[in-house]
């Protein structure tokens, strides 16, 4: 039985969800990406295999900068850190991929500490700069230290097995790549409903307040850096299971700017809004291809000469019409629409 919005059992308090609606709507989606590669082509599973990596990687840049309020351009850096971790860990040492994929992800958890711990009192722009000038820092060492990175050179991963199946290969990745997925937005579901997370709600309201109520800002802080490093170094992990190359090339400063994006596009704060921040970004570039190809071969061929530029005027204009029309971004506009039609036909 419930009353309002209260919960009368102690299960309701830690269910994420009481709702039937919501968990059927959940199973459904879920059943649906179980067939989607049988259904879809190559190219398809290829596109849903990048969607599914942004939203890791979403996911993980939200805790920081959504749920705690550090805004950080350093995603790249943490990429990379993953991406060389994973590939460094199998091809040069051998390892599996069951232990090289959260290795990538303790590998950049630790290195977080190093720009976490000098940046505990910065906050703004002034925390953003400082964790760009860190994602610099990074490319350099990788650059430059080819004993271990082969520097210039990359480094090729293969032979990425699990359970038997070559998971570099269509539907093995993409259901490595569902699984990781699944398991980083219910860990993060649960993590922001913890005491921690908690905590780096009242950090991000309010930092002063917080000290006051007993919250320790170094420590909070710190784990919200590790977290969010943990989570985006397996993303990074998996981006170097996919494209099966790794070089420095690949982790360019736009990915840091594509990721703060997606989480503001998606709206700050929001589990759900980082996924479908990442589903919107990862789409929106195939959505402008098949816009230009319907009309001729003319403006296909404008758009293929041009692609950078069309995307980048494209991600533009989408961002100022959020921030400007829509702050709370795709999660905010379906609360809108929510909330309409649960109050029609008297909504108003």
């Amino acid at each position: 039985m419930r009353t309002g919005h209260f919960k009368e059992r102690t299960g309701q308090l830690v269910a994420l969800s009481d709702s039937k609606v919501v968990w059927s709507f959940v199973a459904l989606l879920f059943a649906l990406a179980l067939v989607a590669p049988f259904v879809l082509g190559n190219y398809q599973v290829t596109l849903l295999v990048s969607t599914l990596i942004a939203i890791v990687g979403a996911v993980g840049l939200n805790m920081l900068t959504g749920t705690t309020g550090l805004i950080s351009l350093g995603q790249a850096g943490f990429l990379a850190v993953g991406a060389y971790t994973n590939a460094i860990l199998m091809m040069d040492f051998g390892w599996p991929v069951w232990l090289s994929l959260p290795a990538a992800g303790v590998v950049a958890a630790l290195i977080s500490i190093l720009v976490g711990v000098p940046s505990l009192r910065l906050k703004g722009l002034y925390l953003a700069i400082t964790t760009l000038a860190f994602a610099f820092i990074i490319n350099h060492v990788i650059l430059y230290a080819e004993w271990l990175t082969h520097g210039p050179n990359g480094i090729f991963v293969s032979g990425a097995k699990l359970f038997g199946f070559d998971i570099q290969k269509g539907k093995p990745l993409y259901y490595t790549a569902l699984a990781v997925a699944a398991i980083v937005v219910f860990a993060a579901l649960n993590i922001q409903r913890s005491r921690i997370g908690r905590a780096w709600m009242a950090i991000r309201d309010h930092d002063i307040a917080a000290r006051v109520m007993g919250v320790d800002l170094v420590r909070y802080k710190l784990y919200a850096f590790m977290v969010s490093s943990f989570i985006v170094g397996i993303a990074g992990a998996l981006i170097s299971l996919q494209i099966r190359f790794v070089n420095i090339d690949v982790f360019a400063l736009i990915l840091s700017i594509e990721a703060l994006a997606i989480v503001i596009l998606g709206g700050l704060g929001s589990i759900a809004g980082a996924i479908l921040g990442a589903i919107f970004l990862s789409l929106l570039p195939e959505a402008i291809r098949l816009f230009f190809e319907t009309f001729s071969d003319t403006n296909s061929s404008f758009y293929t000469t041009y692609v950078y530029e069309i995307r980048g005027i494209t991600y533009g204009v989408v961002i100022i019409a959020f921030l400007r029309l829509k702050p709370e971004g795709l999660i905010g506009l379906w609360r809108d629409i929510r909330k309409y039609w649960s109050n029609w036909p008297l909504a108003y």
